[in-house]
Formats: C-alpha cells, sequence, structure tokens
C-alpha cells in the first residue's frame, strides 16, 4: 500500500491512499490498523495500549480533486476549529443522499 496522506485530529484520523488491485479496502483497512497499532504501542505514543475502532469509512477519489483531499488532510486541526467532525461527516453524508443517521 501506499500511504500519500495521514493526519487526523482528537476522534478520528483522514488517510489517502492508493489502493492495491488485489486486495479488497476491509483487508487493506485490517493491514492498514494493525501495522500502526503494532508500532504505536511498540513506541509507547499512548498511556496504555493503542486500539483502532472497529468501524471505518472509505471514499474513492477522482485524480483530478487529489490536491483538494490532500490540502483537507493536511489542515485538519484548522478545519475543525470550525466544525466538529460530526457535524462534517453528516453533512457529507446528506450531500451524497444517505439520511440514516443523526450526525449532528
Amino acid at each position: 500500500m501506499h500511504v500519500d496522506r495521514i493526519n487526523g485530529h482528537h476522534d478520528h484520523i483522514h488517510v489517502l491512499m492508493l489502493l492495491k488491485s488485489e486486495y479488497g479496502i476491509s483487508k487493506q483497512m485490517q493491514l492498514l490498523k494493525g501495522e500502526s497499532a503494532f508500532w504505536a504501542n511498540k513506541m509507547k505514543l499512548v498511556g496504555g495500549n493503542f486500539e483502532w475502532a472497529d468501524k471505518y469509512f472509505a471514499a474513492s477519489v477522482s485524480e483530478s480533486r487529489l490536491p483538494f483531499v490532500r490540502r483537507y488532510i493536511d489542515n485538519q486541526q484548522a478545519h475543525h476549529e470550525k466544525r466538529s467532525f460530526l457535524e462534517e461527516f453528516g453533512a457529507f453524508a446528506r450531500g451524497i443522499g444517505y439520511d440514516g443517521g443523526d450526525f449532528g
């Protein structure tokens, strides 16, 4: 896997990565989460044991939108001073026609 960008905020993380065609998204997420949790625990980055949440969200990105997505990921701290993750994800989900939950 090739990780192009990775950044996050208090309660979530964004990763822009090139997926391998021979693996499904769930397998690649399992690998990303497993390797990064192993590294975080080896480096003792948090008190106790680092564990990922079970859930994740994945979306494809067209090549023409890569610069926008890279800037968005790079600027997470400033971005979330204005809007919480829950508010942002709710707006995104509604924007693509999903109305299956309370997103704030």
